[in-house]
């Protein structure tokens, strides 16, 4: 029965607009956008190339043009690949995944805040960005890893085009790790927050993804706290452009292309974006970099009431959710109140919303420390914890403790690179084994540790050991 229940949902257009409407979007009627499927009305039927003498027949009466071919083949092979790759044992979540998307493609749009006008922005990525990863990539590229999708993931055909992974954060890569991940998140946000006029804090930064021959990925908006976006071509080598399409905040479909060095800045949380037409070529390298906004805006010219986290907490003590607990227990303010996303995102997260620190000027400085615990410098951490001796914090040296602008303490960076000496220092001397990164919703150190250097890695075995837990970001 809920197979059958989700079949029907899943049977629909794979081009999905914001609202319920009457308006035709590469042939699909959206007057119903969840029960309506993908227009077969194609122009060359006798009925649209010689009307006066064929009527219409009612299958396709008020049905748009389909300028696009069988479309409707197109999305059924598509579930159904994934529903045969799967097999029994995970075939269903394929239905699973495609409902959920659709339901977020109609439920996030309408109840986000927009920054922008438009939603999106084709530019030149900063000089800088191309430089880091350019080389990165060149250096690197031939360390790609197959990426694991989740089981049952329909957003792309992974069953017939696996894309690859070239992390940025492994240190073990030439000029990979925290250091080069950090630069380019900082001047990505330079970039969207000049765009946006808000102060982000960054969620997520991919690496690398490489999409091959037949690559599609449908059009998707991204999961929340993915708000502020950016995506870069890095890289590649086809035969012809390979487009983004996105739907801007008016609804309207735009072609996006680009080409190595260009990068779009786009609101994720709510604008419609994907590649549904097939990869013609080897290649298509491009670097993703998310940010949240923390409430608070950069512009000096604009009333920001509307948004304003302060107004929250007043809302918050209104509701009999005040005192200490107010800063959790209010929305992120780029979820309007009272609209659709509101109450999924309360059942999805009881315990509120932690605000991002906030700092009004570029978060530019790096850590020392965290440097050199990522280049297994432990004469510097050793240097550090006794200069550190008369300023304990909870029975701790506070170097220990602090965190950087990401969350990451020195056990993350030690972690990371996998410097085990490193690593039994910090916690000899107190780290907490399972501290998680970004505001408690990042990853523990043993996560890290797993995620960069394979699960046999000896740092791995020592955290385990310690009974450390294996948890990673919330997004």
């Amino acid at each position: 029965m809920i197979r059958t229940h989700l079949l029907l949902f899943a049977a629909i257009a794979v081009q999905l607009v914001l609202a319920e409407s009457s308006v035709d979007s590469y042939g699909v009627d959206v007057s119903f956008p969840i029960f309506k499927r993908i227009s077969t009305n194609y122009p060359w039927l006798p009925h649209n190339v010689d009307p006066d003498h064929n009527p219409t027949p009612k299958l396709y009466q008020g049905m748009p043009i389909q300028p696009l071919g069988d479309r409707q083949s197109v999305y059924n092979a598509h579930l159904a690949g994934c529903r045969d790759f799967y097999g029994k044992r995970g075939g269903n979540k394929c239905d699973i995944y495609e409902y959920d998307r659709m339901l977020m493609n109609q439920r996030q749009p309408q109840s986000m805040q927009n920054y922008t006008d438009v939603g999106f922005l084709k530019t030149r990525a900063p000089q800088k960005i191309i430089d880091l990863a350019t080389t990165f990539w060149e250096q690197n590229h031939f360390n790609q890893e197959i990426e694991n999708w989740p089981e049952g993931n329909t957003y792309i055909n992974s069953w017939v085009s696996p894309t690859y992974m070239l992390k940025i954060e492994d240190g073990r890569l030439r000029g990979g790790g925290y250091q080069l991940r950090k630069q380019l998140w900082d001047e990505a946000r330079e970039a969207i927050e000049d765009w946006t006029g808000e102060d982000l804090s960054p969620t997520s930064l991919y690496g690398i993804r490489v999409y091959r021959e037949g690559a599609v990925l449908l059009p998707h908006v991204d999961r929340l706290p993915l708000v502020a976006s950016a995506m870069i071509n890095i890289a590649q080598d086809v035969d012809e452009d390979w487009p983004m399409e996105i739907y801007d905040h008016d609804g309207r479909s735009r072609n996006v292309t680009l080409q190595p060095g260009d990068m779009l800045l786009f609101e994720s949380h709510s604008v419609i974006h994907g590649r549904p037409f097939p990869l013609k070529g080897r290649h298509y390298a491009m670097l993703f970099i998310h940010f949240e906004p923390t409430g608070h805006s950069l512009k000096h010219d604009i009333d920001t009431s509307a948004i304003s986290v302060d107004d929250q907490y007043r809302q918050a003590a209104k509701e009999n959710q005040g005192g200490q607990s107010a800063a959790y227990d209010t929305l992120p303010p780029y979820i309007i109140r009272e609209s659709p996303e509101e109450t999924h995102w309360k059942n999805q997260h009881p315990e509120g919303w932690q605000i991002p620190e906030f700092n009004p000027l570029k978060r530019s400085t790096e850590s020392k420390l965290h440097i050199a615990a990522e280049a297994g410098d432990v004469e510097a951490i050793k240097r550090a914890l006794e200069q550190d001796g008369d300023h304990h914090k909870d029975g701790r040296a506070a170097v220990i403790a602090s965190r950087d602008e990401e969350g990451w303490q020195l056990l993350h960076s030690g972690a990371s690179a996998g410097h085990q000496e490193v690593v039994e220092l910090l916690i000899e001397h107190g780290a907490d084994l399972n501290s998680r990164t970004h505001g408690g919703r990042g990853a523990t150190p043993l996560y890290i540790a797993e995620h960069n250097n394979g699960g046999f890695h000896p740092v791995v075995r020592y955290l385990k050991s310690l009974g450390a837990l294996n948890l990673g970001p919330d997004l």
